[in-house]
This record gives structure tokens, C-alpha cells and sequence, in this order.
């Protein structure tokens, strides 16, 4: 009985053993069917994808010239000393002796930094990383076996050729040319030209389609390299390869595609005055700053336009940057040091900086006043001896009040002043007058609606339109704006203020050129451009230089016509171009004897006859207030003066602006004096050369 049992027990537990390995050879049967029949297919192009490599093809990045063919940007040669793991000796010691034999000629040690250390293998990057000869080899062999890693990059061309001599006697090293971009002219016009950085991920996957390697291919960070990236990029051309397991190459799949190089940009700066203008604003800054035995000084900036067709022709925001230092890679602590720099240099203050424009804004109002009738040309107001008048401050029509004193910048008053030499003189009481009104003397006055009407046709509160990224809008503000941003009522005072530039007032220093270039050019408003002409790789125009004419303020009917009530109408008029002319004498009386400016230009004045206004402008940032300067009467000042010549025919105007300046005649005035004397020199010097 006892052997019935066991044979049973031995016969169940047989049975089941044959049902768990049947379940296994099914389990696996049908895996195995999954695998080949089913999900055959995919596997099958997951195989193919992998014995498949698209080689992304370099291309030539277009190279930047100014307008005279000057080289501003362009490619060289780099050479970078690369290892191919795979192509090293079999023996140990040998490859050990090329190790020690390298090292000693490229200076990086054979061994250096620690393996284990997962953060710094998975972050390894060619070139920039802390690790020795034997570590670098070991992460490429492990990775890309057949491609060439470089161990040191952008060497002299005396130790490329050492180590190409020594190619026979170094199996596996090599000598990689990679193209870098260059700039001969490095910090005199990088904030124009600006650098090239990697493809951030915001865009990789649109580069990425476009056929651009992600790891390898730089896109414009700044300046003209970003504005004009897609003229000057070009496109990628493509390798369709067989590959190994390895990585090696086996062979082509499909004919290449050869890249397109980029096209080649020429600018409208003129890199001789660019210098000159770099040169005139800082050594002033620091001709002030030694004098006054203080910093007080360091944010500045100059440029020089051609009224008559937009170009510009010099563009300096200081400080800046140095573009060569980013050419290869940007450097973490130079980065980190620029954007610690309460200065901003990889800021552009001509274009994306917002000042109070102070006196050089007056000309809205002025032009304003004399097109609307508030005042008559030859009318005069009076600016007391006091020199400053005492007006009613309110926030509403009907309110009773608080008077206020408002004050001329010349404590002594400038007596009886009409228009123009109220243009000249920069009387801020007459200013106060026809902009706000005052007893019976200005019974109404321009008022801030047909100001700020005034003020945007002159070109403030829009961009520019210059070929550069991050442009502001600067702030042409009236009532709507201060309810919404500033939660309060617009005050009478605000209209006077607003007239002299100062209050809510902002711009930029391309917008205040951009509105003295307009009235230079009788009213018509040019569209200021960096760009003179595009070109192919072979240097053959592609797109020529077309000057475009933004708005002619004389001929279009631009503003607004308010009724007695000063309420919007709905129809529109013209600037009377006999008030653009008019504007431009009372400019031409600032530099002549008894303007603002006629000490400064006296001797220039000579040779060519010039125009200009000057500005000192009020402000409290966050740097005035932190040192306790905004104290009412006793504010610190920017400095301002634009200027144009030849007066009765202008070719350049130009303006200068200083941080923390103080007068402008004082300080941005011998700016704008140096920048056209060097034009015109320039102008001489060319005119001279046969063919020019």
C-alpha cells in the first residue's frame, strides 16, 4: 500500500513538472512569436535606425564687414588635438609612451581626475572638463570609439604641427581644423556685433529639423550675430552613413549633401568713426571722473546717424563686452562677472536702456505749441528775475488747489523769451508756460493729450525698428497710464513736467536721435538701419541697400486735432513744415552766440555750421536713491546733447548721453563735437583718395 503511494506522489509531482516546463516552452513560444512575427517589423527599423547615422555637415558662417569691407566678424582656423581610441596601439606600454610623449608637448597630464565620479563623466565635454589624457580615452572609447575626441583645444599653430610631424610615430592622435568665429575689432564694436553661444533647448528642436547639430552648431546671443542669424547661419549638409556596432563609418547610404555657406552682411558703421566715438565718450567720462576725483561716471553712450537715409554710423554703449573671450565657449565666472556688474555691459543703453530725456525733449512741446497755436512765433513770456513761477497744483478741475513753485534752470531768470530762444536758451519757465498754460498769460496750453500726440511723431514711445533684439518703447505717459500704473490722478504739475522731459517721461537714446533726425530731414522720419547690404559667399549683392522713409510728419496727417474741451475730435492734421524749419533755427541759436552750447562749438562753428539742443536731465533710480541723493532741488543729472551738421544741409547727427553726467553742454556736448569734427576729417581724408 505503503509503495502505491509513492508511486502515485512520484507520478503527481512528474505530471506537474511537466506542466510548469510545458508552460515555459509556451511562454517562451509565444514571446519568441511576438517578437518575430508581431513586433518583428519594429525591431527590424529600430536595426536599421541603428546601422543608419545622419552626419550633420558644417557650414561657413557668413562673415560681418563694415561699410568700407572692414572685417567685423568672421571665421579662422582652430586646432583642436583629438584621440581616436580605437586607431591607438594594441599594446599597452605603446599607447602608455604616446600618452607621455603627448602630454609633454600639450601640457595636460596623462592622469587627472577621478572616474568614479559620475556627475563629471556624465557632464564630460571635450575640451572642458578636469580629467587627464588615460581618463578622456577612456570615456571616448567606452562612448564613440572611431570619432576623434579632442584632449585640448584652439592651439597655436606651431604646436599643431608638432604634433602632426609626429603622426607616424602616434597612432590614434590627430589634428582636428574646426572654423571659430573671430572679431577683429573685439570690444570696440561688440555691442553691435555681439557673440555666438550653443542652441539653447527652447530652440534645439527647430534647429535640430532645420539640420543643425545641437552639440556642435552656435546660433547668435547678441548684436548683429542674432538679429541677422538666419542670413548668416546658412544650412548644414548632410552624410547618410552606414555604421557599425562601434560607430566606425562603413560606407555612404545616399549621395552627400554639400552645405550652404551663409551669406555675408555688410553694416552701415563706419569702424574708423566707431573708434572715434568710443574714444570721445570714454576718455570725457574719464577726463570728468579724474577731475571730480571720484567714479561718478561709467555708463555712457554715443551714436552718430545719416539723417537723410537712416544709416547708422557709429553705435557705442559703455561699458560693453569682450566678444573674443566668448568665441570658442562662454566662460561661467566672465559671464557670472557681467551680470554682476551693476554697470550692465552685456546691456545695450542705446537701444534697451529707458532716461528721462530731460531738455532735449522740449522740442515736442515747442513744436507742439507753435503748430496748435497755443503761442505765435515772435510772442514773448516772460521768465521772471526769480526765475521760477508759482502755479496751482490740482488734480481736478474743480478743486481749489495747492500752489506750487516750479523753477528755471537759470536761478536768475531769462527775462522776455519767444520761441526760439526758448529752444536756444532752454528756458524751462517758458516751457512750463505753453504746456500746462498760465493766467492770462497762456490762457491754454498745449495740454498732455496733444503732447504725448506730438511726442510719438516725433518717434517716442515706439520702437525704432533698428536690427537689433531687446529695443524699448521708452513711456510717453498721460492720465489713462498713471490711473492704471501709478493708482493716482494726473496732477497739473505732471503736464509741466512732462514738457521738460522729466516726470514719467522715458526714452531711449536711439528714440531722442531718431526725433532730432526727423526735424534735420524737414519732417520725414527714415527707418535707422545697421544694415547696408547682404551678400552671397561670393560676394555678389544679393540684397542692396534701400533707404526707407518711415513717416513724413509735414505730409501725413499723424495728430490728433483736439476740440476747446480738449477732447479728442477724430480728425487729423499735419505738421506745418514751416514749424520743422523754424524748430531747426531755434536748434541753430543753441550753438550760436548766447545758446547753451555756443562756448563748446565756437571753434567748430567756424568750419561748419551746426544745430543742437542740450539736456540735463532729473532722475532718482534705485542707485541715486540707495546713496541718498533724491532730495527734492538737489537731484543728481544725466547728461544729453544731440546735434547735426552741416546745418543748412546735415549729412550726420549725433547724440551723446552720460549716467550720472551732469550738464549736458558740459559733459555730453564736447562728445557730440569730437564725433562730427572726426566725421568730417574722415569725410576730407576720403574725398582726397582717387576712386573714394
Amino acid at each position: 500500500m505503503s509503495e502505491m503511494r509513492k508511486e502515485n506522489l512520484s507520478s503527481s509531482r512528474m505530471r506537474f513538472l511537466y506542466i510548469i516546463l510545458g508552460a515555459i516552452f509556451l511562454f517562451y513560444m509565444i514571446r519568441l512569436f511576438s517578437l518575430q512575427i508581431i513586433e518583428g517589423p519594429d525591431y527590424l527599423a529600430l536595426a536599421e535606425e541603428n546601422r543608419i547615422s545622419n552626419i550633420s555637415v558644417a557650414t561657413q558662417r557668413g562673415v560681418i564687414y563694415d561699410r568700407n569691407g572692414y572685417v567685423l566678424a568672421r571665421n579662422i582656423p582652430s586646432f583642436n588635438i583629438a584621440i581616436t581610441p580605437a586607431n591607438l596601439p594594441d599594446d599597452e606600454a605603446a599607447t602608455q609612451e604616446v600618452y607621455r610623449q603627448l602630454s609633454e608637448v600639450i601640457n595636460v597630464s596623462v592622469n587627472q581626475g577621478d572616474l568614479e565620479d559620475e556627475l563629471a563623466v556624465k557632464t564630460f565635454k571635450p575640451c572642458d572638463n578636469e580629467f587627464g589624457i588615460e581618463e578622456i580615452v577612456f570615456i571616448a572609447d567606452t562612448n564613440w570609439p572611431y570619432n576623434p575626441t579632442s584632449i585640448v583645444c584652439n592651439v597655436s599653430r606651431e604646436m599643431a604641427l608638432i604634433v602632426m610631424e609626429k603622426a607616424n610615430d602616434w597612432p590614434g592622435v590627430s589634428v582636428e581644423v574646426e572654423p571659430v568665429r573671430d572679431y577683429p575689432t573685439g570690444w570696440l564694436t561688440s555691442e553691435v556685433i555681439g557673440f555666438l553661444g550653443p542652441i539653447y533647448e527652447e530652440v534645439a528642436d527647430e534647429y535640430e529639423s532645420a539640420g543643425f547639430s545641437i552639440g556642435t552648431d552656435k546660433i547668435g546671443f547678441a548684436g548683429v550675430e542674432d538679429s541677422m542669424n538666419d542670413e548668416l547661419m546658412g544650412t548644414n549638409g548632410l552624410r547618410v552613413v552606414e555604421v557599425d556596432v562601434g560607430g566606425r563609418i562603413i560606407s555612404d547610404l545616399e549621395p552627400p549633401v554639400d552645405p550652404v555657406p551663409g551669406n555675408n552682411v555688410k553694416l552701415t558703421i563706419d569702424t574708423r568713426l566707431q573708434v572715434a566715438t568710443k574714444y570721445a565718450l570714454v576718455t570725457e567720462m574719464q577726463g570728468w571722473n579724474a577731475y571730480l576725483n571720484e567714479e561718478r561716471m561709467t555708463v555712457g553712450v554715443a551714436i552718430a546717424m545719416n539723417p537723410k537715409t537712416g544709416e547708422i554710423l557709429s553705435l557705442v554703449s559703455h561699458p560693453t563686452y569682450e566678444n573674443n573671450r566668448m568665441a570658442r565657449l562662454i566662460p561661467a565666472y566672465y559671464y557670472q562677472q557681467l551680470l554682476e556688474d551693476v554697470r550692465k555691459p552685456l546691456f545695450n543703453h542705446a537701444i534697451s536702456a529707458e532716461y528721462p530725456p530731460g531738455s532735449v525733449y522740449k522740442l515736442a512741446a515747442a513744436v507742439g505749441a507753435l503748430n496748435e497755436g497755443v503761442v505765435e512765433l515772435n510772442e514773448t513770456l516772460d521768465c521772471p528775475e526769480e526765475g521760477q513761477i508759482t502755479v496751482i497744483q490740482k488734480y481736478s478741475a474743480n478743486e481749489v488747489g495747492t500752489p506750487f513753485e516750479y523753477v528755471c534752470w537759470q536761478d536768475t531768470g531769462h527775462g522776455k523769451v519767444d520761441w526760439r530762444h526758448a529752444i536756444s536758451l532752454s528756458c524751462d519757465v517758458y516751457f512750463y508756460k505753453i504746456s500746462g498754460g498760465f493766467e492770462d498769460e497762456v490762457k491754454q496750453g498745449l495740454g498732455v493729450y496733444r503732447m504725448k500726440e506730438y511726442a510719438e511723431a516725433l518717434g517716442y514711445g515706439e520702437e525704432s525698428g533698428i536690427e537689433l533684439y531687446g529695443e524699448m518703447t521708452g513711456l510717453v505717459p498721460d492720465p489713462q497710464w498713471k490711473r492704471i500704473n501709478a493708482g493716482e490722478i494726473w496732477a497739473t504739475g505732471d503736464t509741466y513736467i512732462a514738457s521738460m522731459g522729466q516726470g514719467y517721461v522715458l526714452s531711449t537714446p536711439m528714440q531722442v536721435l531718431v526725433s532730432f533726425a526727423t526735424l534735420a530731414n524737414d519732417g520725414k522720419m527714415m527707418q535707422p538701419t545697421l544694415i547696408h547690404e547682404i551678400l552671397d559667399a561670393d560676394g555678389d549683392v544679393i540684397k542692396p541697400f534701400e533707404e526707407r522713409l518711415k513717416q513724413d510728419i509735414t505730409e501725413e496727417p499723424l495728430i490728433e486735432i483736439y476740440d476747446e474741451d480738449n477732447q479728442p475730435t477724430g480728425e487729423f492734421r499735419t505738421i506745418d513744415p514751416f514749424v520743422i524749419e523754424m524748430a531747426k533755427e531755434g536748434m541753430r541759436m543753441t550753438v550760436m552766440d548766447g545758446g547753451t552750447i555756443h562756448k563748446e562749438f565756437a571753434e567748430f562753428d567756424l568750419e561748419i555750421q551746426s544745430a543742437g539742443k542740450t539736456g540735463t536731465a532729473e532722475y532718482c533710480d534705485d542707485i541715486a536713491n540707495e546713496k541718498g541723493l533724491c532730495q527734492r532741488g538737489s537731484w543728481p543729472t544725466h547728461a544729453w546733447y544731440v546735434g547735426y551738421a552741416p546745418y543748412d544741409d546735415p549729412e550726420i547727427v549725433v547724440v551723446a548721453f552720460v549716467y550720472n553726467g551732469g550738464e549736458g553742454a558740459s559733459v555730453a556736448g564736447p562728445v557730440v563735437r569730437k564725433v562730427m569734427e572726426a566725421y568730417f576729417e574722415l569725410k576730407e581724408i576720403d574725398n582726397a583718395v582717387p576712386g573714394s
